[in-house]
């Protein structure tokens, strides 16, 4: 693989992730976002998917420590914690119907549900921009790699 490449995968994964809490956003401001569009399990989303596959070839490269990446996972989990309590805020089943789940539909959500979720909203995106910084660090510590060192991984 060649740093080029590592490179692409990481971008896209944080753009994955930028995604997933925009769209928590979205549904904070009212808008009728798929459930299974902001998965609750950390292995589940865009970024998840990437972090526990391809991402773990980060691993072999010599000048990223593995506290790095333990970083980015502690990160990562943290943020799927506080999202769910958002998912639960908007998407508890025990209120719901047979058609509401049928279809997908939100459950009624109170403002003050609303207050509660943008309360945690503003916790995950402080949690997101830590782990878009550890991200970019990644990226810097790619990029300092000799190539040759990259394409043996």
């Amino acid at each position: 693989m060649t740093r080029e490449e590592i490179l692409n995968q990481l971008r896209l994964a944080k753009a994955a992730h930028i995604s997933w809490v925009q769209r928590a956003k979205l549904l904070i401001e009212g808008l009728t976002i798929n459930e299974s569009s902001i998965p609750v399990n950390s292995t589940e989303c865009g970024f998840g998917k990437w972090f526990y596959s391809d991402g773990q070839r980060l691993n072999s490269i010599r000048n990223i420590p593995m506290e790095c990446m333990e970083d980015i996972e502690i990160l990562h989990f943290k943020l799927h914690d506080v999202y769910l309590n958002i998912y639960k805020i908007y998407y508890s089943t025990n209120t719901q119907g047979f058609f509401s789940k049928m279809f997908n539909k939100k459950k009624k959500v109170t403002a003050g549900e609303t207050i509660l979720a943008k309360k945690y909203f503003d916790e995950m995106n402080s949690i997101s921009k830590e782990l878009v910084k550890a991200l970019n660090l990644m990226e810097r510590r790619v990029n300092a790699v000799n190539e040759a060192e990259i394409v043996s991984i």
